[in-house]
């Protein structure tokens, strides 16, 4: 039996109207207060839930309750949302 003849195929390269463009190139840095306040409230959310539970609930806001818990996670949801920015 004869043996098939193989076929070369082109490399496909793509459209330059959809080929990708360099934008890792063109994005520009953080900048320098970004990672800071984010170091910021993770220290001052850590800081306020050790605060409220070395204080047995009195402190920083007796009047608030358990929204203290509320104040010193949002404050670490907060560097989270900021460090996701980071470049």
């Amino acid at each position: 039996m004869p043996k098939s003849q193989v076929r070369k195929k082109k490399v496909y390269t793509p459209p330059t109207d959809v080929r990708p463009t360099a934008m890792a190139a063109t994005r520009k840095p953080s900048p320098v207060w970004l990672p800071v306040t984010a170091v910021a409230l993770i220290v001052a959310g850590i800081g306020w839930l050790v605060i409220y539970y070395l204080s047995e609930q009195a402190y920083p806001v007796m009047s608030w309750g358990y929204w203290n818990l509320a104040v010193g996670f949002g404050a670490m949801v907060g560097s989270l949302v900021l460090l996701s920015r980071w470049r």
